[in-house]
């Protein structure tokens, strides 16, 4: 008897399962058709992702032995394009090529492109604030106080690794511009903050105990 029940439960089982997929026939078709599409999308779009690394990589690998050959336009050219596709490893690396062989002279260019990483990139957010201090750094000879601070600011107000960098940046800058307590308020913060660079910490120090009398 029992075994009867469960042949027949079994049964009644394996019916309701047909009936359910007969009944919803369509739109399991386009359940799997949907899955399929999103598969089949997702490898198409890793394959294109890795083939276009790969492609960037050349082109600034090709880029630096076209400056090393002598083509300093082309090189120039390519290292542009590489930044302005954006890409979190290389647009870096072939805006710190064109800066550190000066292979561009319009300080609001390079801006430009330094606005390009900092704004238009995801980045991880200590590799941001080196970019925005690298900045800062290359237009303190040029800019004014307020263009400065405003560059820096948003390392300033954080607790980056990189804020005693561009605290030390800002007191050399007023010290130059002989504003000497603007200087000393800014070498003092470095003192007081917990997670200062070390080094920058002990030239601090050494800056107010020689040139402000402490």
């Amino acid at each position: 008897m029992d075994e009867e029940i469960t042949i027949i439960d079994s049964k009644t089982r394996n019916e309701k399962i047909k009936i359910f997929f007969v009944e919803n026939k369509k739109l399991l078709i386009y359940i799997s058709t949907f899955l399929i599409l999103i598969l089949i999308s997702f490898f198409s779009y890793q394959t294109y992702k890795n083939g276009h690394i790969e492609w960037l990589s050349n082109k600034y690998n090709t880029a630096v032995i076209d400056y090393e050959e002598g083509d300093k336009t082309k090189s120039i050219t390519s290292m542009k394009e590489v930044i302005k596709d954006k890409n979190s490893t290389y647009s870096p690396l072939a805006l710190y090529f064109l800066i550190d062989n000066n292979l561009i002279n319009d300080q609001d260019e390079i801006n430009k492109l330094f606005d390009i990483l900092i704004e238009e990139i995801r980045l991880e957010k200590e590799i941001k604030n080196l970019i925005i201090y690298k900045k800062a750094l290359l237009n303190s000879e040029s800019q004014s106080e307020n263009d400065l601070l405003k560059i820096l600011n948003p390392i300033i107000n954080s607790e980056s690794i990189w804020k005693s960098h561009a605290l030390y940046l800002l007191g050399e800058y007023f010290y130059s511009k002989n504003e000497k307590q603007k200087a000393k308020e800014f070498f003092n913060q470095i003192l007081v903050l917990e997670n200062s660079n070390s080094d920058i910490k002990i030239e601090s120090q050494k800056r107010i105990n020689r040139d402000f009398g402490e």
